[in-house]
């Protein structure tokens, strides 16, 4: 599909559908990607999610992630929800998983700057399996809590 014919919201919903595999809805006038047993996110603000992106590359791990202003979006594959404990431990660190039944906002651009104030770090690929949750999860964890390390 070429990008730059690409002019509705439905028109954007067919491209994420086509040419990355998302099952995407159009709500509100927005691409929206649902929460679901298949497909989750989860959110750190900028500087932690900087790093986990690092570390993680360092694995050999390619996570598709989205920026907004102060707080990116990793898309992963929800191969367990983590515990009350860990949980905690990830709101303190103002970390967050979105529920099954909500939903993300795709841009409908894959410039820096769409209507929807986010962009694609790295947009998915057609054919790669989403990263295991818990694998960014334990990252994100792991890459502790010091904003200049």
């Amino acid at each position: 599909m070429n990008v730059e014919k690409l002019r509705t919201i439905d028109d954007w919903a067919a491209f994420y559908r086509h040419e990355f595999g998302l099952v995407v809805t159009e709500r509100g006038g927005f691409v929206m990607l649902p929460i679901t047993a298949r497909a989750c996110v989860i959110h750190l603000p900028t500087w932690r999610a900087e790093k986990v992106r690092a570390a993680l590359g360092q694995q050999g791990v390619r996570v598709p992630m989205l920026a907004r202003q102060i707080r990116w979006s990793f898309l992963a594959a929800p191969d367990s929800r983590p515990g009350a404990q860990v949980m905690e431990v990830l709101n303190r660190l103002d970390i967050g998983i979105p529920a099954v039944g909500s939903a993300v906002m795709l841009p409908t651009g894959l410039g820096r700057w769409t209507r929807e104030g986010c962009h694609w770090v790295e947009p998915p690929e057609r054919g790669k399996p989403l990263p295991p949750l818990s694998t960014i999860v334990t990252t994100a964890l792991a890459v502790g809590s010091d904003r200049s390390a």
